[in-house]
């Protein structure tokens, strides 16, 4: 017998293997047969599970879904829309009939709408932005804003109006479109608001992958900044909370139109650009005017236009609207910004007083609910109570640095006040800016002694009339003014005084403030001949008042950077801007005309200096390759050179901004 034959001969002396039970003990003979017929049927079981799962075709996923990269998703969208447009369909169509804003809607049918019901007896259509898409097997959930509201669709095959248009419209909306839809109001089974559509229309695609909520971010999906302020609309739509900003912003004008027309003002509207920048003391934008070959200014206060109403008659009018002011940007100024500024004849400072306290406090109570708001003064700060409860504090301006400083100040007609007061300053380790004018030394003072360490609404009063151009001598107190500004957590809010009326006192302090601009003070006011001559046929004693909106909004919805408060704030333009800016650059050439000539002279300086009046760049709105070349031979003169030409000097501070690789490419 061979080896094999005897390997497969039984050993009859070996031991049958002993199965044991859950409790241990070993098996029955039934039992252990029951035990194997059961593992087999659960084996074949499995295995026909597994025979079925190979031959299913794979589940088609949401093409959502499977896209994550923005770059293929906005491929695949306009490729979307390319096939509609072949298909005979405008994925852009001309006009769909709304019968209710989505707030109305639910003000409307909320109350009307039962759990798990909808009402079929009328059809109504609404509107909106596609913001969140689910499914669950043949219902599609769609949650679309509009004005402020959030709305649920919930779309059944039952309800609409053809199984293949139902499947169409499904397969192709995506997050971020604007849909129109048709069809029943109601409520689902947990009593969430909903239409139930019998169409849905496409009104405009999204061809770009929206930004998704990141963690507990309140900035939905957007969390840098930057993106946040140059796409404001990408903002808007991805995070709800900034639309409350605006619309506090919105309410403060309604309110503030409100206020002033049921006391009989009226609303007018002055130029935007001066010949001579009047009004205030600040630093104009420059523009030119081609026609006229005139340059001009871009106005930063309304103020002078506003007082030739009043003495034309006009004795209570007002405006709302934009100034521009050429000076820094920081966390609350912007080169462009809204003020309101009235105008009441037979009114004084004190009287404007009492209009600011009634008008501020009662704006507050009407946005917020009452007269305290929290607010963060800076970034990183822990936020204070501010009270606007009638009245507001009041501190007299000189009386309150002495107080502050614990010294006396230097008499305002003392000769010598300029030298005393940049001691004092030195003294005290401040700095102030060139030129060291009375003004600009004691608006350093003011700054640091009192502005920053004001939190509830405070009055500063009485500013001594070097600083006050256009206001009235004070009655009883030498060198002062009647004027106030209202500060609070140490940032300016309004600014008012009694107008000075006198046609003669405000021509020689227009001629004190031309003289400080001869030194060098930029911010200086210009002499205006023609107001002089407006006020010579008689101003009415007038109290001025100006209020600062964007200021006023940042309190009221507590934001501490200014750009949360406007729209589309002033922004350094990115390197793609300025190469477009630079390809757009005319072609006429300017190179020849300057030749080889030494930039680093005062002569050929003050030529470019020429050339660049009104323009931005030699050629005009665009940087060339003149620009380049000028540039690098221009940085080589002489600083104090370069500052006696200001055109010069502000067109290389541009031309700095452009990267060496952007201006190699002029």
């Amino acid at each position: 017998m061979s080896s094999e034959e005897a390997a497969a001969v039984p050993d009859l002396k070996k031991e049958p293997e002993v199965v044991l039970g859950e409790d241990g003990k070993p098996l029955s003979k039934n039992a252990l047969k029951k035990k194997l017929k059961a593992e087999k049927a659960a084996a074949a079981k499995a295995e026909k599970a597994a025979k079925a799962a190979a031959n299913k075709p794979a589940k088609k996923k949401d093409e959502e879904e499977e896209i994550t990269d923005p770059n293929l998703f906005t491929e695949n969208r306009r490729a979307a829309v390319i096939q509609m447009e072949k298909d005979g369909i405008n994925p852009y169509p001309h006009k769909f009939n709304v019968d209710y804003r989505l707030p109305d809607f639910i003000a409307e049918f909320e109350s009307k709408t039962t759990d798990g019901a909808k009402l079929e007896d009328k059809t109504v259509s609404v509107a909106g932005r596609i913001v969140s898409v689910r499914r669950q097997g043949k219902l599609y959930f769609y949650d679309i804003n509009g004005d402020g509201s959030k709305l649920q669709i919930m779309s059944d095959l039952g309800t609409y109006e053809d199984p293949e248009a139902f499947a169409a419209i499904h397969k192709l909306l995506k997050r971020g479109d604007i849909i129109g839809v048709s069809g029943f109001a109601g409520k689902s089974r947990h009593g969430q608001l909903s239409v139930f559509p019998q169409k849905i229309t496409l009104l405009s695609p999204c061809l770009h992958m929206l930004p998704f909520a990141k963690g507990d971010s309140s900035l939905g999906g957007i969390t840098n900044m930057e993106t946040r302020y140059r796409q404001r609309y990408l903002d808007l739509i991805v995070n709800q909370e900034i639309r409350d900003v605006f619309e506090i912003r919105a309410s403060i004008i309604t309110y503030i139109r409100k206020y002033l027309d049921d006391r009989h003002f009226l609303e007018v509207e002055t130029p935007m650009m001066n010949i001579i920048p009047g009004g205030a003391v600040a630093r104009p934008f420059k523009t030119h005017h081609n026609d006229l070959n005139l340059d001009m200014f871009l106005r930063i206060a309304p103020e002078l236009y506003l007082k030739m109403l009043v003495i034309g008659g006009l004795d209570r009018v007002y405006e709302i609207g934009r100034q521009f002011r050429n000076e820094g940007i920081d966390l609350t100024h912007n080169p462009e910004f809204t003020t309101l500024e009235f105008y009441e004849a037979y009114a004084d400072y004190d009287d404007l007083m009492k209009s600011c306290e009634e008008l501020v406090s009662g704006l507050v109570k009407k946005v917020t609910g009452g007269y305290k708001i929290k607010y963060s003064p800076k970034p990183g700060m822990d936020e204070v109570e501010i009270d606007f409860t009638p009245p507001f504090k009041r501190i007299s301006m000189m009386e309150g640095i002495e107080e502050a400083m614990g010294v006396k100040l230097p008499a305002l007609d003392d000769p010598e006040v300029e030298a005393k007061l940049v001691k004092l300053l030195a003294d005290n380790k401040l700095e102030c800016t060139p030129p060291h004018t009375t003004a600009r030394l004691l608006d350093t003072l003011v700054g640091e002694y009192l502005e920053d360490h004001i939190i509830h609404p405070t009055f500063i009063t009485e500013h001594p009339q070097i600083m006050s151009p256009l206001a009235k001598y004070h009655r009883s107190k030498n060198f002062l003014t009647e004027r106030f500004e209202l500060f609070a957590a140490g940032r300016e809010l309004a600014n008012a005084y009694t107008e000075l009326n006198n046609p003669v006192v405000q021509h020689r302090l227009f001629l004190e403030q031309a003289k400080d601009g001869s030194a060098g003070d930029d911010e200086a006011m210009v002499m205006d001949e023609s107001f002089v001559t407006a006020m010579e046929h008689g101003l009415a004693p007038t109290g001025g008042f100006g209020l600062g909106i964007d200021r006023l909004a940042m309190f009221l919805s507590n934001k501490n950077n200014i750009k949360e408060v406007l729209l589309f704030p002033a922004m350094k333009p990115t390197d793609e801007q300025l190469t477009v800016l630079a390809s757009s650059a005319p072609k006429a050439d300017v190179l020849k005309e300057f030749g080889d000539a030494d930039f680093t002279s005062e002569g050929v300086l003050k030529k470019l200096d020429v050339t660049l009046s009104g323009k931005s760049f030699v050629q005009g709105t665009a940087p060339s390759k003149a620009d380049a070349e000028f540039l690098d031979k221009v940085l080589k003169a002489d600083s104090a050179l370069l500052e006696s030409v200001p055109n010069v000097a502000a067109w290389t501070k541009l031309l700095s901004m452009f990267t060496p690789e952007v201006r190699a490419s002029w």
